[in-house]
């Protein structure tokens, strides 16, 4: 997937894993499930071009709070 044999931040082993992230914007969140190289000394995360702009296309909505495609899963509540 991506074109790096060994991590750029610490130069570890990488390997290509299914990982959850979360992409905030103002009082709305989505979590997604995306393919990354994940290294397995540092935890760096690497992506596709495509996840990417899968994500930056995600974060765009959540913006304009176009939210209408995203499944409500629970609610996030802040304690004073």
């Amino acid at each position: 997937m991506m074109p790096f044999s060994k991590c750029p931040v610490c130069s570890g082993e990488i390997m290509e894993k299914q990982v959850e992230e979360i992409i905030y914007s103002g009082n709305n969140a989505v979590i997604i499930s995306v393919k990354a190289e994940v290294c397995l000394k540092c935890g760096e995360r690497l992506y596709s071009p495509e996840v990417i702009q899968k994500m930056e296309s995600i974060k765009v909505k959540l913006e304009k709070n176009e939210i209408d495609e995203f499944k409500k899963i629970g609610q996030f509540y802040k304690a004073a």
